[in-house]
């Protein structure tokens, strides 16, 4: 796909890589699958970063409208997902 993530230049380089790895996750959920504890462990990183509620909404927002994939409800599915296990979109 040919779209951009939605960063922040204030971020450090280690917090874009971490934000760009939970994104990929959600791709990666949506196209193959992803285990739940590898999902939520890169959104509570994601957490760390961007611990605004509505700043995550903007940059899920961003995400979804440039992808087509939406992380909220990825992420809202692994929450709720008793066991690991495979999380698809």
């Amino acid at each position: 796909m040919e779209y951009q993530y939605p960063i922040s230049y204030d971020w450090s380089t280690d917090e874009v890589i971490d934000v760009i790895k939970f994104f990929e996750y959600v791709e990666q959920a949506y196209e193959k699958g992803i285990s739940k504890d590898s999902l939520l462990v890169a959104y509570r990183r994601l957490k760390e970063i961007v611990p605004s509620k509505s700043e995550e909404k903007q940059m899920f927002n961003e995400f979804e409208e440039m992808s087509g994939y939406s992380a909220y409800k990825i992420v809202k599915k692994a929450r709720e997902t008793e066991e690991d296990k495979l999380i698809k979109g």
